[in-house]
């Protein structure tokens, strides 16, 4: 069992769709990572129970929230409360790599 891993552990690519790998998942929260690659998109959605955040670990992004949109870059957090609509697209030539964590809103 390795009780040390990285972030690169959890990253990857598919020419299908964004990328998607769980870091942790309890009744109270879902902790992963999303690799988009250049012109991937996570299409605007909402979930009306669950806060949300993404964190911009490396590259940047277009963000969807609500009727607004926004460039995101690494160190940048975004916060979808519950109800909100989001997405994002990597419109860029580099890999966009967040760390994304999903919570039942209070």
């Amino acid at each position: 069992m390795d009780l040390i891993k990285t972030l690169e552990d959890y990253t990857g690519a598919q020419p299908e769709k964004f990328y998607k790998s769980t870091l942790f998942r309890s009744p109270a929260l879902l902790l992963g990572v999303n690799c988009l690659e250049p012109g991937q998109i996570q299409l605007p959605h909402d979930h009306a129970d669950q806060d949300k955040f993404y964190f911009v670990v490396e590259g940047h992004g277009r963000f969807w929230l609500g009727g607004e949109q926004a460039t995101a870059v690494a160190g940048d957090i975004v916060w979808a409360p519950a109800g909100v609509v989001h997405g994002v697209a990597n419109e860029n030539k580099d890999r966009l790599t967040l760390l994304v964590g999903i919570a039942p809103a209070p």
